[in-house]
């Protein structure tokens, strides 16, 4: 049995609320859980203390047995430094113009540092025939 320290969904429809649960992976998200561990309500500004609810002691009794927190459990586990905080994700690619964009924009910043020169070296000259 592979266990899973994860968000289980309740509160109303655009209101939502989430109780930290210990469950079996193949349970469904609302379904059936072993225990309770604290809850999570998005709705309270970031920095309030209820925010986020966090059992200590059952939790590290259930990483000692083995259980595996969610993406977002683990998150706040290493915020509450009950676990090393993990590291953020890669960005993907898909965010980023692609090749032919990344060329013109390539091409349109040579283009402006080839007009920014000349514009410097202008002012030299004239300071050179002056004196």
């Amino acid at each position: 049995m592979s266990l899973k320290i994860r968000l289980s969904r309740g509160g109303a429809k655009k209101r939502p609320f989430y109780r930290i649960v210990v469950t079996d992976s193949r349970n469904p998200r609302d379904g059936r859980f072993i225990e309770r561990l604290g809850h999570y309500n998005p709705m309270v500004a970031k920095d309030d203390p209820e925010r986020v609810h966090l059992d200590e002691d059952k939790i590290k009794e259930w990483l000692s047995k083995g259980a595996k927190p969610s993406d977002r459990v683990a998150r706040f586990l290493g915020e509450a430094k009950i676990i090393e905080l993990p590291k953020r994700r890669q960005q993907t690619k898909k965010n980023q113009p692609k090749a032919k964009a990344q060329e013109r924009l390539k091409a349109a910043q040579e283009a402006a540092e080839a007009a920014a020169a000349p514009a410097e070296e202008a002012p030299a000259e004239e300071a050179a025939s002056e004196g």
